[in-house]
């Protein structure tokens, strides 16, 4: 195969068991406050102490630097916008809502940095077999354009309803997907025998929530899905690389050029029209929200605001436009 080595049913079964499991365990902890706190609080302190300084420890897959950052700033996401979602001063206090725009842009770096540790490398090492190449420079530069159009986080508003989601509406859809795009690519650059589950699986677990079950939570669902995967996989490294359900890269540079090339493709044309639009509009991409004049950007916010709150925002200058 192109990306992978020999993919059997029952890896394909597994991949849905793990899709399933994380959207509902995502619904699970977004929907009671009890179940966020029994996850990303008392189950990662259980796991620090008792588990995880032996599952990952030198010479494990997930004993590297970055998975235990990766782990940490994932909880710390989650603890973050709990805040938000909980206390309603921190909802309406402005440094507070820079949190999930900061949070959101430190893993991205991460990963950014990890790109361009990865492109000098060959063969084994940290228990994983990295191909480096010029496609972790593409593939880094298209993470860094995707960090530069985080926009409107000022906007960042709790839902109404009972499972009070945080909600971004100026993080559009376009930009999700070439997040997922990007993401992807890096977790096929640089630990590409992870990729089945930790790149495709874990992704759309997140994205299809974002799209169908609570639309404009997609970094709530996004801190959420990577926490519970990375506290799983410190736990039990060995499921994504000699068990009987992990599935291989094929370590094709072509394959590892393309999709380097179709992220990086992807998140300049976000870029691009993420200019066109300040400068048309005439908006501050740190001060405002872009997207306003856009019908997804309203129909996420109208079913969200509270009650007290005027549904219909003042249309910035320009003809509304439909995407």
């Amino acid at each position: 195969m192109f990306l992978f080595e020999s993919i059997p049913w029952y890896s394909w079964a597994m991949f849905g068991v793990v899709l399933v499991a994380l959207i509902a365990l995502n619904e699970v902890t977004r929907r009671w406050k009890w179940a966020g706190l029994a996850f990303f609080v008392a189950l990662p302190i259980l796991l620090t102490v008792f588990v995880w300084p032996t599952t990952a420890g030198d010479g494990s897959s997930t004993g590297t630097w970055f998975h235990w950052v990766k782990v940490y700033s994932a909880l710390l996401g989650c603890l973050g916008f709990m805040l938000i979602r909980y206390v309603p001063r921190l909802a309406k206090n402005r440094w507070m809502l820079m949190f999930p725009a900061l949070i959101l842009a430190i893993n991205i770096a991460e990963a950014v940095i990890r790109d361009f540790e990865v492109a000098g490398l060959q063969g084994m090492h940290d228990g994983v077999f990295m191909v480096g190449g010029p496609w972790n420079y593409m593939n880094a530069i298209a993470g860094i354009l995707n960090l530069l159009t985080i926009c409107g986080w000022t906007g960042i508003i709790v839902s109404r309803d009972k499972s009070k989601d945080m909600i971004w509406p100026d993080m559009m859809w376009f930009w999700i997907i070439a997040y997922d795009l990007w993401n992807f690519a890096y977790v096929y650059n640089c630990v590409g025998d992870h990729a089945f589950y930790a790149g495709a699986a874990l992704l759309i677990s997140c994205t299809i929530p974002a799209f169908f079950l609570k639309k404009g939570a997609w970094l709530q669902h996004r801190a959420h899905t990577l926490a519970l995967w990375m506290m799983f996989t410190m736990a039990v490294p060995t499921f994504v690389s000699t068990s009987p359900f992990a599935v291989e890269s094929s370590h094709n540079p072509t394959a590892l050029f393309v999709v380097s090339a179709i992220s990086l493709a992807a998140n300049i044309a976000v870029a691009v029209y993420q200019l066109f639009t300040i400068v048309q509009r005439h908006r501050n991409p740190l001060r405002d929200e872009l997207y306003t004049h856009l019908r997804p950007y309203r129909e996420v916010r109208d079913a969200n605001l509270p009650a007290e709150t005027p549904a219909v925002l003042p249309e910035p200058k320009g003809r509304p436009v439909t995407v």
